[in-house]
């Protein structure tokens, strides 16, 4: 097994990348969520702006927080 491939691990939301996350986009649609919910995308340091940029675009970006894992 190699080191990435820990279970548990907290990745990155980008596509295709498995670095470890250390930011949580927080997030809703209000389209579907109601205005206290927040989901989360994990992004690592490398894909934090691009994940922000996307959600942001939309409208749905709530809040960019450290991440820390469960």
């Amino acid at each position: 097994m190699l080191p990435m491939d820990e279970p548990g691990r907290d990745i990155c939301s980008a596509k295709g990348c498995q670095a470890d996350a250390a930011w949580d986009l927080q997030w809703n649609n209000p389209k579907i969520h109601t205005p206290e919910r927040r989901k989360s995308w994990l992004a690592c340091d490398e894909h934090r702006q691009s994940l922000s940029d996307f959600l942001g675009a939309r409208g749905f970006l709530k809040d960019v927080v450290p991440h820390t894992p469960a």
